[in-house]
């Protein structure tokens, strides 16, 4: 990876786990994803050439920073979602600074709404936002996926409650292998045979 890249990705690290420490109101914490699930991402999507990639829940952008990287090395190009308009600013700000911006467009709002606009096929998803509306989102995704698509989603082991209707409904379908990783939060990845 770039140092410049990299560096950005060190100071958002550190700013999101500051800001999230002294900050009560959830809508106002960045919940960055943690460097070792950012990694296993960024290894997924690069080993496995991933080109088009769909994020729900950009935040502050330090995963959409990962995953455009990844877009960088394979061809490809990220679609990133999040519902707060502050927060996609500080994503374009961030990706700006990286010099990745130009392979990232970012959708402000409601995230089914947006999916169901979507047309060109998905081969990569990464879920990170309102974890109890992801079977909706998947519901709405299938017809858009590759048919070799990628669905991981973080949060399995820190919020196994609010994920479970998704990791049933995964784990449930004969057309995707699915598997949780311990690493972070718990990273649920499903492969699309």
């Amino acid at each position: 990876m770039d140092i410049s890249v990299k560096q950005v990705l060190d100071e958002l690290e550190a700013f999101g786990v500051e800001n999230d420490a002294v900050q009560a109101e959830r809508s106002k914490k960045l919940l960055n994803l943690e460097p070792e699930t950012a990694q296993l991402l960024s290894i997924i999507a690069r080993s496995s050439k991933r080109k088009h990639l769909l994020e729900i829940g950009t935040s502050n952008g330090y995963s959409t920073i990962w995953l455009a990287w990844c877009a960088r090395a394979t061809g490809g190009h990220v679609i990133s979602i999040d519902n707060n308009p502050e927060k996609t600013t500080m994503a374009q700000s961030n990706l700006e600074r990286t010099g990745l911006r130009d392979l990232v467009t970012l959708k402000t709002g409601n995230a089914a709404d947006i999916l169901q606009e979507l047309t060109e096929p998905i081969d990569f998803v990464f879920l990170d936002a309102d974890r109890e509306s992801y079977p909706a989102y998947f519901d709405l995704l299938l017809p858009k996926l590759s048919p070799d698509a990628l669905i991981l989603a973080d949060n399995v082991n820190s919020h196994p409650d609010e994920i479970a209707g998704y990791i049933k409904l995964i784990s449930d379908r004969e057309d995707f292998d699915h598997v949780v990783a311990d690493v972070g939060k718990g990273l649920s990845i499903a492969y699309r045979r």
